[in-house]
């Protein structure tokens, strides 16, 4: 089995071929036999599993088996708490609602790359970050949940699936994990 915790670059598309010729993991990760468990959009960034084991990767896709995933997002304007406090709760979508997730207002993280290209840049709306985990993954959910508490997404970066983190990861560069570091497996 090999397991492999990729930093996905923002435009990259999660997936190693397209027919139009757009960037993808084949540009990044040159190793046989191992697939994307989940999917980030092209205009999302940070941490990817890839893994040659089906059931891990079934495992980190079904929202049933609840894999937290943390998120930190830039969302246009000042987040309050009353804005935290509908994103922990659960907040309803147009496919329904979502479960509750752990929220809170951080920092403009230290380790921080530059986006290519940057998001826009408005004098006039500041923004400002937050962390998100949710034991669900619908698509563009994290865009759709802020959108909902008025609160755009500008820049969206996973950092963390399950026991794994981006830390150490410039974009672009990835690392295999040992075989006893997957939840589950024997040590």
């Amino acid at each position: 089995m090999t397991t492999l915790l990729l930093n996905k670059p923002f435009g990259v598309l999660t997936k190693f071929t397209d027919p139009q010729g757009r960037p993808t993991l084949a540009s990044l990760v040159a190793l046989p036999g191992v697939y994307p468990a989940g999917r980030l959009d092209a205009d999302s960034e940070g941490l990817l599993v890839l893994t040659s084991d089906g059931s891990l990767q079934a495992q980190i896709s079904n929202p049933r088996h609840q894999w937290k995933k943390t998120y930190w997002a830039q969302v246009e304007g000042e987040i309050d708490e009353a804005a935290l406090d509908r994103l922990r709760q659960g907040v309803v979508l147009a496919d329904g609602p979502t479960r509750p997730a752990a929220a809170r207002r951080m920092p403009e993280p230290a380790a921080l790359w530059p986006r290519d290209p940057p998001i826009r840049f408005r004098k006039s709306v500041p923004t400002s970050w937050v962390e998100l985990t949710l034991g669900e993954g619908r698509n563009r959910q994290v865009r759709r949940m802020t959108a909902a508490v008025g609160h755009p997404t500008l820049r969206l970066i996973r950092y963390a699936v399950g026991p794994w983190t981006l830390e150490g990861l410039a974009p672009g560069q990835w690392r295999q994990v040992a075989e006893s570091s997957v939840p589950g497996r024997r040590r």
